[in-house]
């Protein structure tokens, strides 16, 4: 589990595709006097632009000139992620797994990646810059059921705020402030660049508890009389005056037939 903070920015000092164990190694070199490794063992949890990894290998005490770790990365991470796209001198966001005296600064971040997301705008306002992604194809429709606006999202590992969000054209937004670029490569990044993306997970516990919530309590009675009452408040202001409750339908005659319809749908036996 992580919190999202970045606490260094590392730097991809080789990409080995065929380890001594026939798989896709990360070598990360740390600024001198990095204190990120100055606790770690083999086996920890770190996270790298936002993907939990296991250190196999861990190389001079954090006052060495040049400390570094190594990760192994198993082919499905690489499918899912960015990772793939890294090359020597590439910047990444490092993180330790949270401790439990440790402030919860960001929001629960696990470091499973659900999908990656293209820059698609970047657009400085004073002296913060909004960035805005969509999220392959593919994975759009997945994603974007979970994103809302002000709440949380970990871009690269980076727990970050939505600031705005536009489901019929699948995308969202997020500002960095003048002190954030400064610690997280995503400052760096330029439209066409991915970033790896973990929504929000409480979302997935919420939504999964209540379909099977539902589901145990015959899931259309308990949202019928909901919907029921909805659509019977709507209809008696629309039976009124059907243009203020659809002031976009100009037409009167048009408005009263989507009364009478929704009428015959929802309230009819």
């Amino acid at each position: 589990m992580f919190t999202g903070l970045v606490e260094e920015i590392g730097t991809v000092a080789e990409r080995d595709s065929r380890d001594e164990t026939g798989g896709t190694s990360l070598t990360i070199t740390l600024p001198a006097g990095s204190k990120l490794l100055e606790d770690a063992a083999l086996g920890d949890s770190i996270a790298i632009n936002g993907v939990c990894l296991t250190a196999t290998a861990l190389s001079g005490p954090p006052e060495a000139s040049q400390p570094s770790f190594k990760v192994g990365i198993a082919p499905e991470t690489l499918r899912l992620t960015n990772l793939g796209q890294l090359t020597q001198g590439s910047g990444v966001n490092l993180e330790r797994a949270v401790r439990a005296d440790t402030r919860m600064g960001g929001h629960f971040v696990q470091g499973h990646v659900d999908a990656t997301a293209e820059i698609i705008s970047k657009t400085p306002d004073g002296n913060a810059v909004t960035f805005r992604f969509r999220a392959r194809e593919q994975e759009r429709k997945d994603v974007m059921r979970y994103v809302v606006h002000k709440g949380f999202i970990a871009l690269d590992g980076t727990s970050l705020t939505v600031t705005k969000v536009d489901d019929v054209e699948g995308w969202w937004e997020v500002m960095l402030i003048s002190y954030t670029q400064e610690k997280v490569v995503l400052a760096k990044k330029q439209v066409g660049e991915s970033v790896n993306v973990e929504v929000d997970v409480l979302a997935k516990y919420a939504e999964k508890s209540m379909a099977g919530y539902l589901g145990a309590h015959g899931g259309d009675n308990l949202i019928k009389p909901i919907i029921e009452g909805m659509v019977q408040n709507l209809v008696a202001q629309a039976s009124k005056r059907p243009s203020s409750v659809f002031p976009l339908w100009s037409n009167v005659g048009d408005a009263t037939m989507l009364v009478q319809h929704l009428r015959q749908v929802y309230l009819t036996p």
